[in-house]
C-alpha cells in the first residue's frame, strides 16, 4: 500500500513518485526496501496530486527525489516540471522522469524543463535494481 505524504511529522527522508501503474508501484517499492529500507516512498498516480503533495507539504519538508511517470493521468511528467519550475523552493530537488516510451522528443524536452534524467522503464528486476542505486545517487536529503 503506498504511504501518504509526510504531514506535520518529524523530517523523514522520502522519495514523491508520480506513477498510475499498481504494478509499477510494487516494484519499486520491493526494490527500494531491498536496497535502502530506511527510504520511503510515496506514491501519487496523477499529475494534478503530485502537485497537491507538494504544496502541502511543510518547508522543511522536501522530498529528496521526485520521480515522475511520464505518462500520468491529468498532467504528464513534463507538464509537472513546467508547473513546479516556476516555484523556486521545487529548483534543488532532483527530478527523474521515466517511461515506457524511449522518445527521444520527450527526452529532449524533460531534461531542457530540468530532468535530471529520463529513463526507460526496465524489462528486469537487475536493470531496476541498478537504476535504483543510481537514483538513490542523485537523492538530496
Amino acid at each position: 500500500m503506498p504511504n501518504s505524504v509526510p504531514h506535520k511529522q518529524p523530517y523523514r527522508r522520502f522519495i514523491l513518485v508520480g506513477e498510475d501503474d499498481p504494478d509499477d508501484q510494487a516494484l519499486l517499492q520491493e526494490v527500494f526496501a531491498s536496497i535502502d529500507n530506511q527510504m520511503s516512498l510515496v506514491f501519487v498516480d496523477s499529475g494534478i496530486e503530485i502537485l497537491s503533495a507538494l504544496e502541502k507539504l511543510d518547508s522543511d519538508q522536501h522530498p529528496c527525489l521526485l520521480i515522475l511517470d511520464y505518462n500520468m493521468p491529468g498532467l504528464n511528467g513534463a507538464d509537472i516540471l513546467k508547473a513546479i519550475n516556476c516555484n523556486e523552493k521545487y529548483i534543488g530537488i532532483p527530478k527523474i522522469l521515466w517511461s515506457t516510451s524511449d522518445s527521444e522528443k520527450f527526452r529532449k524536452f524533460c531534461l531542457e524543463l530540468g530532468a535530471q534524467d529520463y529513463i526507460i522503464k526496465p524489462s528486469s528486476i537487475r536493470e531496476l535494481e541498478r537504476i535504483v542505486h543510481y537514483m538513490l545517487s542523485v537523492c538530496r536529503c
